[in-house]
């Protein structure tokens, strides 16, 4: 079961109109906690974001199952019960308590490098480098960020504080300058 600060925060991610993978990464950051902590251990990074994603769309997230091809069956049959549980389409089924202490035991076993920031930072580099290039790019993403704000209604503050921004760096003969022209403008 999640925190209740976790789903609270990926609820604000998904009112400020933000993806839902974006919401997710709550839930991945939750799971990385017990592992760091020294509680259990996972067999790879993969499988430590697996466990946060799964909490996630159980949670209600809207984060589709990865699709055919991406990953393995079992992996995309997991997450469409996951995904399904969280959307109210299916009943979850009451936890064994036996297959939870076995679960337990078994990543107990594991070692705790699977939530490293250097295992993470690769792992992040690894699925980036999956990506299409135009993706991940700089300018993709300002265009991702400015579609966003279009979406959720801020644009225009946004640029205003833009504005407020590039006026403020600039100094106070800029300031001059532009009241000066804006005076012209006026008259």
């Amino acid at each position: 079961m999640p925190e209740k600060k976790t789903l609270e925060r990926a609820k604000e991610d998904l009112r400020e109109g933000k993806q839902p993978s974006t919401a997710a990464d709550e839930f991945v950051r939750e799971a990385m906690e017990p592992i760091r902590e020294g509680k259990h251990g996972a067999k790879s990074t993969k499988q430590a974001i697996a466990i946060g994603l799964s909490k996630a769309r159980r949670a209600g997230i809207p984060l589709e199952p990865p699709g055919e091809g991406q990953t393995s069956e079992r992996t995309r049959e997991s997450a469409e019960r996951a995904y399904e549980i969280g959307q109210g389409e299916r009943e979850p089924r009451a936890p064994s308590r036996k297959r939870a202490q076995a679960t337990l035991r078994a990543l107990k076993h594991e070692g705790g490098r699977a939530a490293s920031k250097t295992a993470l930072s690769r792992q992040a580099k690894r699925s980036a480098r999956q990506r299409q290039g135009t993706s991940r790019s700089p300018k993709a993403a300002a265009r991702r960020g400015a579609a966003t704000r279009v979406r959720t209604g801020i644009a225009t503050e946004a640029a205003r504080k833009a504005a407020r921004t590039r006026m403020r760096r600039r100094g106070p003969t800029a300031k001059s300058r532009a009241t000066k022209v804006a005076g012209t403008r006026r008259s």
